[in-house]
């Protein structure tokens, strides 16, 4: 009997520098606590991304904007990843294209692509991610605010990257516009809630 394929799950996140990330945050807290609070998001996804490594067997990539390649490293290993990469250059679209096909290129059979913006994600949430994308290629996890928390795919499918309103409250109804022209049905998980305001803050408070 044959081994399936890899499972890969990609943590994309921004290094957590004051006034370098959470700029909506920042605006309402001030530059040092958003990033403090950055770096808790980033460590809550990175401890439940563990558990699902565990249960799951995935590799577990951190791809990391704003430092370069031996710096991003670094810190992927203080975090407890298997390997650690900077996105590169580009919109969001195009960072998650490039990393959708880094880890189909080097085998992966299937690839769930999250943020590190969410203080209630589970490691439910990500194995019910590679289990949706076996359903039918395709997985969403809707957020709140009109995008999408994850995604998780078996193939590269460019077409769902593209021409995406990034930052807008459409980008998930323009992907599920974007699924049913290739003729997919997407298996959605629940929604969750970015922590990217300061109002965002009030049920953690």
């Amino acid at each position: 009997m044959s081994t399936p394929p890899p499972l890969e799950l990609v943590v994309m996140a921004r290094w957590p520098a004051p006034g370098r990330c959470k700029s909506r945050l920042a605006a309402g807290i001030g530059a040092s606590r958003a990033a403090a609070v950055q770096r808790r998001l980033i460590e809550h996804t990175l401890a439940t991304a563990r558990q699902s490594r565990r249960r799951l067997g995935c590799r577990l990539v951190l791809a990391v904007q704003g430092l370069g390649p031996r710096a991003c490293r670094c810190w992927g290993a203080e975090l407890g990843c298997d390997a650690a990469v900077p996105q590169g250059r580009g919109g969001l679209g195009v960072r998650l294209q490039r990393q959708l096909l880094r880890a189909l290129g080097e085998g992966a059979g299937r690839v769930v692509l999250i943020g590190s913006d969410l203080p209630t994600l589970a490691s439910g949430d990500l194995e019910a991610a590679f289990e949706g994308i076996d359903a039918g290629g395709l997985v969403l996890g809707p957020a709140g605010d009109g995008g999408y928390w994850l995604i998780g795919l078996d193939r590269s499918r460019p077409a769902l990257l593209a021409g995406i309103p990034w930052g807008s409250g459409q980008v998930l109804e323009h992907t599920l516009a974007a699924a049913a022209g290739l003729g997919l049905t997407p298996t959605l998980l629940p929604v969750h809630h970015d922590l990217d305001r300061a109002a965002d803050l009030a049920p953690w408070r």
